[in-house]
């Protein structure tokens, strides 16, 4: 009895789990590693025995070396495994799965050098991961990966590599069939000498980025791949200078074509030097007869003047965010529309400052003074899905506002209310500033609107405040977006457009002018022992700047009938903005 009261004391997260049959489950936070040093550096084996979980995160905890035994056994109805910026390694002991529906598996920054039979991430016969689609082992040590990775999680659709010590791919990985769904492969800064001719069998791949490695050649055979839309492979030393130099111009069109025709240093056409010149010549003259027939005269456009937005769908998304919509919030505040965008540079220069200049100006202008809607952005790492849009009683609605300690709703207004009032009478004028601005926007709403993460923590409270969990600071590069208002769907999905294109032109604006970074000691303390953010917008097939990755947000009714999800395909309608590719 004493040690189960114990332990019950020293995780009460899980006894808490237990308790509500919840789902999801995330391990975080300062006393997160004193407790699991005190459990030998492993997980402790009470967690094994939720088997509802569906989500389960430890993240940050210097102290863990291996998850345990009993996870595979314990958590059979696992969907996502986040064990990201831990001390996991060399190997994993025992080996993860069998998992038999695991789709999510994070085990960035760590220190796993390898990941051999028996001490790997689950069985090849019969595969330990069948339904895998995400997996991440950026920012390791590894050498090398296990050759039976392709039969272990034949439906991996994502495979981050970025930031390891490899110097070359298992044949295996390209064999025929071997990964027929794989649409990303991210292998920068490792130590990559070769790329295999056999990697035109990945038949799905759209992206694929292998900058910064020691690849002399790269395989004419890569032009083969159907489906392939943007790659990199800057920062390799190639042979063939001119396809060196445009690797650096990211014309990714023209360099599979280069190598289509049998450029130098492609391995194919041997001999054929003047293959290129020929086709540069031919692809002039039909650009000079386009010109002279007025054709394509909308191509002609400055490139280096256009946005990019890439619309990536919830079926190509290997976790994509959701919101219930709760009945009682219908007669409040009832419409929602969220989205994630991927890809925002805020670290340099006065970036940040822009996007929230921004925001701040659609709340003044299109959203009218956030009466008829309210923008909330959020910083996606933090944001635990999927979200519960509700309507609470005041007394009942505890959130912790920006820059403020935790408070209940009604406090908050309450406060917002006094200094309002204490700042009339300092300025002696009736006007007042900042959040005091919309308090009567509350006025005789006998239930505040919310918005609510998995962890049961309110992140939004339009139209008055985010939370500070889900802060943006400049670290932050990926952002879940809201829109919500008491008016119109349409009003929330054209203030939705209005700033996903205005986060588009100030993305392309901090890249074009290449700002130095300004970290604020905070800010670095955040990100210290983190890896790298893998660049996952590389060479777009458009010339010109990367693409931001626009991802599908689905919202859904208290059944889980759709509702809205944005953006469909008559969103971002750009008929009207000329100087905006979308990528759909």
């Amino acid at each position: 009895m004493a040690a189960a009261a114990a332990v019950s004391e020293a995780w009460p997260e899980l006894e808490l789990a237990e308790r509500e049959r919840r789902r999801e489950l995330m391990l975080t936070g300062p006393g997160l590693e004193e407790r699991v040093r005190a459990a030998g550096g492993r997980l402790p084996p009470r967690l094994f025995t939720l088997p509802l979980l569906h989500y389960l995160e430890v993240s940050g905890c210097g102290s863990l070396r291996e998850p345990g035994p009993g996870l595979a056994q314990g958590l059979p109805q696992l969907h996502s495994l986040v064990l990201r910026r831990n001390a996991l390694g060399p190997g994993l002991s025992p080996e993860l799965g069998p998992l038999p529906a695991l789709r999510v598996l994070d085990l960035s920054g760590n220190a796993l050098e390898a990941l051999p039979p028996g001490q790997g991430l689950g069985p090849a016969d019969p595969p330990g991961l069948p339904q895998l689609q995400s997996l991440n082992l950026s920012g390791n040590r590894l050498r090398e990966l296990p050759a039976d990775l392709a039969r272990c999680a034949p439906r991996l659709q994502t495979l981050n590599l970025t930031g390891n010590r490899l110097d070359s791919f298992p044949a295996a990985l390209f064999r025929p069939g071997a990964l027929p769904l794989l649409s990303e492969l991210a292998a920068a800064d490792n130590c990559l000498r070769e790329l295999s001719p056999d990697i035109a069998h990945l038949a799905s791949l759209k992206m694929l980025d292998l900058s910064n490695n020691q690849l002399s050649e790269i395989p004419a055979e890569l032009a083969d791949c159907p489906k392939l839309k943007e790659i990199n492979f800057r920062g390799n030393k190639l042979k063939d200078r001119r396809l060196e130099k445009m690797v650096s111009g990211c014309q990714t069109r023209s360099i599979l074509e280069y190598l289509r025709v049998g450029g130098r240093g492609s391995g194919r056409g041997k001999g054929k030097a003047e293959g290129p010149e020929k086709e540069e010549g031919r692809r002039k003259r039909r650009e000079r007869k386009k010109k002279e027939s007025g054709e394509g005269e909308e191509e002609e456009v400055d490139h280096a003047s256009r946005l990019l937005l890439r619309v990536l769908h919830i079926s190509e998304s290997p976790a994509p965010l959701m919101v219930r919509v709760s009945p009682e919030v219908g007669d409040v505040r009832p419409f929602i529309v969220g989205a994630v965008v991927r890809g925002m540079d805020l670290q340099a220069g006065n970036a940040l400052k822009r996007f929230l200049t921004s925001q701040t100006k659609l709340h003044e202008d299109l959203c009218e003074k956030r009466t008829v809607a309210t923008i909330a952005t959020h910083d996606l790492r933090a944001v635990r899905g999927p979200l519960l849009y509700a309507a609470r009683p005041p007394k009942d609605l505890k959130i912790v506002p920006l820059g403020r300690r935790e408070v209940k709703a009604e406090d908050l207004v309450r406060q917002l209310q006094q200094e309002a009032e204490e700042h009339r009478k300092q300025k002696k004028r009736q006007n007042v500033s900042g959040l005091h601005r919309y308090l009567h926007l509350l006025d005789g709403k006998e239930n505040y609107p919310c918005l609510v993460d998995a962890d049961g923590d309110v992140i939004s409270f339009p139209p008055i405040t985010n939370s500070e969990k889900t802060k943006v600071k400049k670290t932050t590069s990926d952002l879940f977006l809201e829109v919500t208002s008491a008016t119109s769907l349409q009003i929330c999905k054209d203030i939705m457009d209005a700033l996903v294109l205005k986060m588009a032109e100030i993305n392309k604006y901090t890249l074009e002018n290449k700002e130095e970074g300004s970290l604020s000691d905070t800010e670095a303390d955040a990100i210290s022992g983190q890896p790298a953010a893998p660049r996952m917008n590389p060479c777009a097939e458009n010339d010109g700047p990367s693409p931001l990755v626009v991802e599908q947000v689905r919202v859904v009714d208290e059944e889980g009938h759709l509702k809205v999800v944005y953006p469909s395909k008559t969103d971002l309608d750009t008929a009207a903005a000329s100087h905006v590719t979308v990528i759909r």
